[in-house]
């Protein structure tokens, strides 16, 4: 059973087609880039599997289950299971660092005890064990989002979508976060890393799906950014 099965998907906005019958499947634990030029579609593949968009034509799984037919309290399960990293950090401006995973975990109705034990825990898997009390203000952008991603792995999902996740940092910054979504990845969960930086993708050698007008011109284990 794959992870995320798209079955001939057609997406169109006011009548422009931005995704033209697209069909792919994730297997559990894969790390995938989606890569192309800006306005290809990649965004709106991550939207499609979070059900904040719906297809215009076509079907969409994850885990077996036909997204589209998901009623709405089945919807927040699915977001729990699907974790998404922005590019520009969506962070809680009013709640420190330990607050903003705590809060994740509250939504997902995690007891006192879990918060105390396992927010420490994500801080230092992400390098932030010194920065529990610091608001988003205090930390560097690099830092925040590897706040976002400790945030993420609060909910213990089994596939995190990196939407442009190292388009506001310094080069060094976003190595750091691949870095981090690499170790994630070997520890077990899938990764669908959309993206237009080459030099990431190419280090990577991990499966590279490249669009193009709306369609999916390569599909490659190991591939490379070639447009």
């Amino acid at each position: 059973m794959s992870l995320v099965y798209f079955k001939n998907v057609s997406k169109s906005y006011h009548g422009n087609l931005i995704l033209d019958n697209i069909s792919f499947e994730i297997e559990n634990g894969e790390f995938v880039s989606l890569v192309g030029r800006s306005g290809v579609g990649k965004t709106t593949i991550l939207k499609l599997l979070i059900r904040e968009e719906k297809p215009t034509k076509g079907r969409i799984f994850f885990e077996d289950k036909d997204i589209n037919k998901l009623k709405p309290r089945e919807v927040v399960i699915l977001r729990r299971k699907i974790g998404m990293i922005f590019q520009d950090f969506k962070l809680l401006e009013n709640k420190n660092s330990f607050e903003n995973i705590a809060f994740a975990m509250e939504i997902c109705g995690c007891s006192d005890k879990e918060i105390r034990q396992d927010v420490p825990e994500l801080l230092k898997l992400v390098g932030l064990e010194d920065k529990a009390g610091n608001f988003p203000y205090q930390l560097s952008a690099g830092e925040k989002q590897r706040l976002v991603i400790a945030r993420v792995l609060a909910q213990r999902p089994e596939l995190i979508l990196a939407d442009e996740p190292t388009g506001n940092l310094d080069p060094i910054n976003a190595w750091e976060i691949i870095k981090l979504l690499t170790k994630i990845n070997e520890l077990g969960t899938a990764i669908i890393l959309a993206t237009h930086d080459k030099e990431i993708v190419n280090s990577l050698n991990k499966r590279v799906i490249s669009l193009e007008h709306g369609k999916i011109v390569r599909d490659e284990q190991e591939g490379r950014y070639l447009i």
